[in-house]
């Protein structure tokens, strides 16, 4: 029996799965926290990766691994190999003036046509441009900019401050798509989009084809035994659909610290408005996704203002009517991507005596997470690209509540697979490829479709409450 591990170093925490090659079925798994907070010392996710490694058992019986992890943090190295500052990561807004002089100096059609992407706060070209403004310093000594799990697999096959060769670099082209400096389209570097945002060229990873080896390990660090081949590794995004064996005509709603919403297709996509990114994903395909900044921590904090349980809050919007009698809470609790609100807040908007309720707030929660992803949606369908079948995973699909409500919103039945780390477990299936050459087939997840009457009433309130707040 041939083993294979797969990684997702997301924002709160780094797991690992360890799986049989052959048919995807896990045999055991490890996890470690990440520090809180939208600055981080990237080294800290290495201190993780180590520790879920243990938890799981280790590696000694591991013959490939890929490494999966959260989209645009800007991870700059010194000639030294050593980091240059803590990493923005993706939900760090203070990139948000930056983008907008980006898409000021270059026009928002022309970066969506040679990157596949606007600039918002989220990408890494935003982040490298407020480097270059608030810490030139920092700019200066930047000899490297890699994105999080390129670090990782770089650190993870010997290199870092003890042996610096930034040139063994590697990303992939999921990951590399969400930096804003390359493209999806012709699957290259733009180094003048690069030196537009830091003021420099500097050296980036090189972008591996999904399936190829970005190396093996050495033997170096404790723990980690010599000879594992290592994947190109991926987006968090784009390793979820190889998890989930998403293929064209699938779309995923994922709910956790942020929201998503993708789909995969055949051709690269161009959105000048900047609500569709034109992402690659793991497969050799194409990935335009949305992406909300507050998801499921938006029920989690409906849940602390009512003093009361996350099921509890489930109850309650499950007892209310659809539309919460006319009570909408626009959730942009720590700023939006999209709508492109960085420095929004969250809004009740109207609140009546009549429908003052708890049960009200609960439901209005949940709609309003829910309809800024069915907005998502609509913006990737608007593309010209077809939905035949809506999956809706991440910790906030778990919720009773959400599940009954969504196909009110979207329209569709939606299809909720058993609960896993399918992050993870993409990167594991990436991993395997790499080892033999051949994706291999897995069987699907166990999984509930939820079906239910649309209830236009519910995003029409929501349309007409967006338009009654000013920002």
């Amino acid at each position: 029996m041939t083993l294979v591990a797969g990684v997702d170093s997301s924002t709160q925490s780094c797991k690992i799965v360890i799986v049989e090659s052959e048919t995807g079925a896990v045999v055991r798994t490890g996890r470690a926290s990440h520090p809180d907070g939208t600055e981080v010392d990237p080294t800290l996710w290495w201190d993780a990766l180590l520790l879920a490694i243990s938890d799981a058992g280790g590696l000694d019986d591991v013959a490939a691994l890929s490494i999966a992890g959260q989209q645009h943090g800007m991870v700059c190295l010194d000639d030294a190999g050593e980091v240059v500052r803590p990493a923005l990561l993706w939900n760090d807004t203070r990139s948000a003036a930056a983008a907008s002089d980006l898409i000021d100096e270059v026009g928002a059609d022309v970066w969506a046509e040679t990157i596949g992407t606007v600039p918002v706060a989220s990408f890494t070209a935003t982040k490298l441009r407020w480097l270059r403004d608030a810490e030139p310093q920092n700019a200066e000594r930047t000899a490297a900019v890699a994105l999080p799990h390129d670090y990782l697999t770089w650190r993870l096959l010997g290199y870092g401050p003890q042996n610096p060769d930034l040139d063994a670099l590697v990303t992939d082209r999921s990951d590399a798509s969400g930096t804003g400096y390359w493209s999806a389209a012709t699957g290259e570097y733009r180094l003048d989009f690069l030196e537009r945002a830091l003021g420099k060229v500097v050296t980036l990873p090189r972008v591996l084809p999904p399936y190829a080896s970005a190396g093996t390990t050495d033997g170096s660090i404790d723990g980690i035994p010599a000879g594992i081949v290592v994947g190109a590794g991926a987006g968090d995004n784009a390793g979820a659909a190889l998890g989930l064996g998403a293929t064209e005509g699938d779309a995923v709603i994922s709910l956790g610290t942020s929201g998503t919403a993708f789909a995969v297709v055949g051709r690269p996509v161009a959105d000048a408005t900047g609500t569709v990114a034109g992402f690659a994903d793991a497969s050799g395909l194409f990935l335009p996704l949305v992406a909300t900044l507050n998801a499921a921590r938006v029920i989690s904090a409906t849940a602390t203002l009512l003093g009361r349980e996350l099921d509890d809050v489930a109850a309650l919007a499950l007892s209310a009517a659809p539309g919460a009698d006319g009570l909408v809470l626009l959730p942009y609790l720590e700023g939006e991507r999209t709508p492109n609100l960085p420095t929004a807040t969250g809004s009740v908007i109207g609140l009546t005596l009549a429908n003052a309720t708890p049960a009200n707030l609960a439901r209005a929660a949940v709609e309003g997470m829910l309809c800024g992803l069915a907005d998502g949606l609509d913006a990737i369908t608007d593309q010209g690209l077809a939905v035949e079948r809506v999956l809706m995973i991440g910790g906030g699909a778990k919720s009773a509540a959400v599940q009954q409500i969504a196909p009110e919103i979207f329209g569709v039945p939606v299809t909720v697979p058993a609960a896993g780390e399918y992050v993870a477990v993409g990167a594991a299936r990436q991993a395997a490829w790499t080892l033999t050459g051949e994706l291999p087939i897995w069987a699907g997840a166990e999984t509930q479709v939820f079906t239910g009457d649309e209830q236009p009433v519910i995003r029409r309130q929501y349309a007409a409450a967006q338009r009654s707040v000013t920002y």
